[in-house]
This record gives structure tokens, sequence and C-alpha cells, in this order.
């Protein structure tokens, strides 16, 4: 018990605080594309020299140096994508900053690691929380030398982030170096030409409320039709007035159609990307709009007809309904997804896998729990040591993904979604749970005992169920009544410490050298027992 964590209080997850949409631009002219390609890379061009301008001011950049910034790219374009292009510049570069300090704080995590292993006398050994010493000379040589590197890299990123200094690459770092392993990829010099090109390129335009259609720079009409605002230098390629070119395509919002017609229809900011996919040689349009936060949805109103808890694993969803007091109901379900091959299948495999989560939920108008989970400072190197093919299995699990979709397509299903630590759920419902729910018709794995873990502790209950009494010949015949800990007993998450006492029945209950408190858990006849559950005897008087 002294050494598990405080375990934090589940809450109801917020809602999302934006909108996208997409939907594919048929009909494209060979003309289209190649205005479309001209616009995306001058202004692509732009953009990078204007993140270059932004990283070399570094910390002393300010409302006035952004307000020049601003006037330098509106001669080369125009004020509403010059205004587009800085905010895009200023996202990215604090988007840098953030994961400069994700990448310090996790430099810092393995320089600690192996100061205490190299501590250790070699061969040491380790703890359930943390590793021992090296197992050879050899790996402790290795690792002082990996120790000296690690620290020269944190001297760097340290004096990179007091100068804030920052290195951004537009088009990916990824993608970048893709270029020197193009047998790797499988991809022709043409073929990554192609993707790094798309990639720099820039074609996006924030909205503006109560200006025609929620968006001057790409605007889309109620029918469709979708027309840009040239740059000054491409006003020459205008098909239409004011300089604007009108694309042969027409879009039609599959999803949220209604709603964004009626956004714009009432001029409402709608920001617009344009983008083209190389592999599919498909170029696609994407609307995306705030919305205002919707209102959570009480704790004690999510948990008022039991949930079902969900458990996150690499390769499926184990979920398993329980009622308001915390009883499995049913059987338990799998909801299975193969994150193996590209990104967008991966991502169509939990999209599918959520939909039929979330189904299920509203036939039975229950909320959903989930783990919080974060996996960021849990595949570090120093951390998991050898065990490589564990560091994959966490670092594939779409945990960030996952869970933005699940808050986003619950939301507009009007389902609660209870976020829950996920300390100890899985090694307590295996050993609370597993065993219990398992019958000659039912085999429960260790994930659906940890889906009703995550249920029980959603729904305020402790993890662990009651104790039965001791059979007749271990006891006062029969014995005390099941032990359940109290809601506010303190470290009653935890679990339950073993019974001390003598193994025979020489020595008196509680009386033993190591028989500790036993007085209200496991024996009868004790003192809280007469003051709480006894009634105490009438007064003389009557």
């Amino acid at each position: 018990m002294r050494g598990l964590r405080e375990v934090a209080a589940p809450f109801v997850v917020p809602g999302p605080a934006g909108v996208a949409v997409r939907d594919r631009l048929k009909g494209l002219t060979s003309d289209d594309e190649k205005v479309l390609r001209l616009v995306g890379d001058h202004l692509g061009t732009l953009a990078s020299r204007d993140l270059r301008v932004r990283c070399a001011d570094g910390l002393e950049h300010g409302a006035g140096r952004w307000a020049e910034r601003k006037r330098e790219l509106t001669g080369e374009s125009s004020s509403r994508w010059a205004g587009s292009i800085t905010k895009a510049t200023q996202d990215q570069w604090g988007l840098a900053r953030r994961a400069q300090a994700a990448h310090i704080h996790s430099l810092e995590a393995g320089i600690g690691t192996i100061r205490r292993r190299l501590s250790l006398p070699i061969g040491a050994r380790g703890t359930k929380k943390a590793a021992g010493g090296y197992r050879s000379e050899q790996e402790w040589f290795a690792k002082s030398r990996r120790l000296r590197m690690l620290e020269d890299r944190l001297e760097r990123a340290r004096s990179d982030q007091e100068a804030g200094r920052v290195r951004v690459v537009r088009g990916g770092k990824r993608l970048l170096t893709t270029r020197h392993h193009l047998q790797q990829a499988q991809l022709t010099q043409q073929e990554w030409r192609r993707r790094w090109e798309a990639s720099r390129r820039f074609l996006q335009a924030d909205g503006e409320s109560g200006k025609r259609y929620g968006n001057e720079t790409i605007r889309v009409s109620p029918d469709g039709q979708v027309s840009i605002k040239l740059p000054a230098p491409l006003a020459h390629l205008a098909n239409t007035v004011h300089g604007r070119y009108v694309l042969a395509a027409c879009v039609r919002f599959a999803h949220r159609g209604e709603t964004w017609r009626d956004r714009i229809t009432a001029n409402r900011a709608v920001a617009y990307r344009i983008h083209e996919d190389t592999d599919r040689g498909r170029w696609y349009l994407t609307a995306s709009w705030t919305i205002p936060p919707a209102r959570a949805v009480p704790l004690a109103t999510a948990r008022a007809n039991g949930l079902i808890g969900v458990d996150t694993n690499a390769d499926h969803l184990a979920a398993w309904r329980l009622d308001e007091h915390g009883n499995p109901v049913g059987a338990p379900r799998r909801f299975d997804y193969d994150l193996t091959g590209t990104a967008a299948y991966r991502d169509a495999q939990v999209r599918h896998a959520l939909v039929r989560l979330l189904h299920w939920a509203r036939r039975h108008h229950l909320a959903i729990a989930i783990e919080d989970l974060n996996f960021t400072a849990e595949t570090t190197r120093e951390k998991h040591g050898r065990h490589k093919r564990f560091r994959k299995l966490i670092s594939n699990m779409p945990v960030s993904r996952l869970r933005a979709r699940l808050a986003s397509m619950a939301a507009e299903l009007g389902i609660p979604l209870v976020a829950v630590d996920p300390a100890y759920t899985s090694r307590w419902g295996a050993k609370y749970w597993q065993k219990p729910l398992t019958s000659k018709n039912r085999k429960t794995t260790c994930h659906d005992a940890a889906a009703v873990a995550i249920g029980r502790r959603a729904l305020g209950h402790p993890i662990r169920r009651r104790t039965t009494p001791p059979p007749h010949d271990q006891s006062d015949r029969a014995g005390h009544r099941t032990v359940q800990a109290a809601p506010d007993t303190p470290g009653r998450e935890g679990p339950r410490p073993r019974t001390p006492g003598p193994w025979t029945r020489s020595v008196g209950a509680g009386r033993g050298a190591n028989a500790g408190d036993q007085n209200t858990h496991h024996r009868s006849g004790c003192s809280a027992e007469h003051e709480f559950w006894q009634q105490d005897s009438l007064p003389p008087s009557l």
C-alpha cells in the first residue's frame, strides 16, 4: 500500500471545440490543377520564407514584428493570404517549442534511469517498479558512453530552448529523410519529388465572420462552387472578375453538410484547406469551424444507469457492460481493429471499431468509461530496455487519435464519456475479476477483467470484490460478514493486505507476534461489531 501512487478521480470528458469535414474535388480540369499547383507553390515559397524569419527572431518576436512580417507578404499575395501565412507560421513555431520541451523531458528521464542503474552493482536484481544493475561490464561500459551522449544532447537542447531556437522542416522531417532511403520506401525519385512538393504547398485560408459565405480568400457557395482569390503575381490567371479563379469541380459535404450550409448562409467564419493526394492523384477540400463547447453531463448523471467499461489494447477494444452497482451484465464484447498497413487504413480500422462501440452504447443508453491513457513517456528506450517488441507495441497503439475520435463521435451522438486513471486497472482486474467471471462456457481474458475494473472505477466503486466468509472448518462456523471498504476509506483502491497471524490455532486470533490489526476485518465478535451492529440494552427506567 505504501508504494502505490494516488489514483485520480474520474471525470466527464468535454466535447470537441471544432469540426472538420472533407470532400473530394471531382471533375477538375488540367487547367484547374495547373492553377492550384502554381498558387500553392507560390504561397508555399512565401510561407517558407516567413517561417525562416520567425525562427530567426526567436523569443524577441512581438506584435510589431508580426505586423511587419504581414506587410512584407501582402505585396506578393494579398492581406488575407498574408494573415493566413503568418498565423500558420506562428502555430508551427509554437508546436516546435512544445515538441522541444517534450524532448528535453524525455532526455532527462533517460539520463536519470541510466545514472541510477550505473550506480548499482553489476548484476543487481531489480524490483517491479525499477530495473536493477546492468548485467555485464560490457553493457555497463556501453551505457556509460550513452549517458555522455545523452548529456550532450540535453545541453544542446536546453541552450536552444533558452535562446528560442527551433528546428522546423516544412513538409516534414520524415519525408525529407526518406529521400536518402528511396529503395526501402519503394519510391522513385519522381514520386518522392511529387510528395515533397505537395507537402510544401500552402493552400489554406482562415474564415471571417460577416464576409460573404464566411471566407473571402477561398469561397464556397451553398451549391458547392469553389473560387479562389489569386495572389497578385498570378492575377492574370483569373477566369472571373475581381481576380478570382472558379474551379470546375463542386463539393458536396455528405457529413455535416446541412450544418456547413446553414453556417455559410449566415456568413459565419469557415476555414478551408486544399491539398493533393499524390498517391491517388486526387484533390480534396477540407472545411473547418469552431463550435461552442457542449455542456458536460454531470458525473452522477452519467453513472445513473450504469456504463460500459472499455479497455484499450493494441488490436482490439475489450468492453463490458456494468450496472449502477458495478456488477457485470451480459457477456463481454470485443471490437477488433488491424493496425498494419497504411495510415489511412489504420485510421479507418479505428473509426469502424469506435462506430460499433458507440452504436452498442446508444442502444442501451449508457455512458462509456475509458482510461485516460498517455504513452508519450512510456516508449523510451531506457525505461523498457531490451523489450523492443513491447516498446513497438506501445508505440503502435493509436492512443491520441483514438481518444480524439472517440470524444468527437461520442459528443455527436450525445453519449457521455468518462475518463478514469489507468493505474493498476489491468493488474487488479485480472486479480479480482478474471477467475470469478470465468465459467465452463466463457473464458474471461485479462482484458475483459480490466474493462470491469475500469467501469467500477468510473462508477465510484472499488475494484476489488467482496471477500467471502471462510469455510466452517477455518473460523467460527460460517464466520463474519463479507467485507467491503466504505467509499471514504483511504486506500480502498489498493489490494487487500495479506492476512497475518499464526498458521495453527494454538494462539488466539490477533495475539500472534505478526498478527497486526485484524479487529474489524478478519474476526467476529470484535469491539467494533458490538459498537455498531449490536443493539444496546434498554435503560433501567424502562
